[in-house]
């Protein structure tokens, strides 16, 4: 039988899988609190972004709750919510890093290319905003913005990109973190990506992008209770770490 690649598992899921360990041994048990988030990525030496990807996984696996604000409490193994082939699912900020990769220099190409009919495209969308359906309207401004380049490869990458939030780890991460008007903090990201696209200013284009997804990453980021800082994804320069 011919050897098959071995993919390595994503870090958050390892250190899931540490933390799972630990509960089974009794070193967490039912009822107790995990250390803070803070602490944890240090003991472990990775950053809390990955800490967090981890903490969500074993709360959807059922294994942990946790409650904004008072902290991480192990809880007797519930049914785990349905998640087909749970270890090969991206983390939340394994997918805003890729796009913060990928669509800062699509906007940055966009103010080159772009026409008078790709930004009236671009206005159609933003005028079409409504906070109920704010999900497939942040779809349709970040895959219209690449629609500028004429490239339908690009296209799905970003949509692709985009898709991969459906999950339950990142739906579990936005009941937690997202205020029910972040949407309309994320539209006004979007006409400022809009304005420098249609004044051909790409250098102002590509920092309107990642400064997006940056505040959006911030979003994501508004921690279980403690204080949390964008520096866990972007460096000290302001461009995007390329590992978490």
């Amino acid at each position: 039988m011919p050897l098959e690649a071995i993919e390595p598992r994503r870090l958050y899921r390892r250190i899931a899988d540490q933390l799972r360990l630990l509960i089974d041994q009794g070193e967490f048990p039912v009822g107790s609190r995990l250390p803070a988030e803070r602490e944890l990525a240090t003991q472990l030496g990775v950053s809390r972004p990955t800490v967090r990807e981890a903490l969500i996984a074993l709360e959807v696996e059922g294994r942990l709750r946790i409650r904004v604000g008072s902290g991480i409490y192990v809880i007797e193994p519930q049914p785990a919510a349905a998640v087909s082939n749970s270890a090969s699912i991206e983390g939340p900020f394994e997918i805003l890093r890729a796009r913060a990769f990928v669509e800062s220099a699509i906007a940055e190409e966009a103010a080159r290319h772009a026409k008078a009919e790709d930004i009236a495209r671009l206005d159609a969308v933003l005028a079409e905003v409504a906070g109920e359906s704010f999900l497939m309207h942040d779809r349709r401004f970040h895959t219209a913005v690449a629609g500028i380049l004429g490239n339908c490869v690009l296209v799905r990458c970003v949509g692709e990109l985009f898709d991969l939030r459906i999950n339950p780890y990142f739906e579990r991460l936005e009941s937690h973190t997202l205020a029910a008007t972040a949407w309309r903090t994320a539209h006004e990201e979007h006409i400022v990506i809009r304005d420098a696209i249609a004044e051909g200013d790409p250098a102002r284009a590509r920092e309107a992008m990642r400064d997006h997804l940056r505040r959006s990453h911030q979003r994501f980021a508004r921690d279980f209770g403690e204080e949390h800082s964008a520096d866990d994804l972007f460096d000290n320069t302001g461009e995007v770490k390329a590992t978490a």
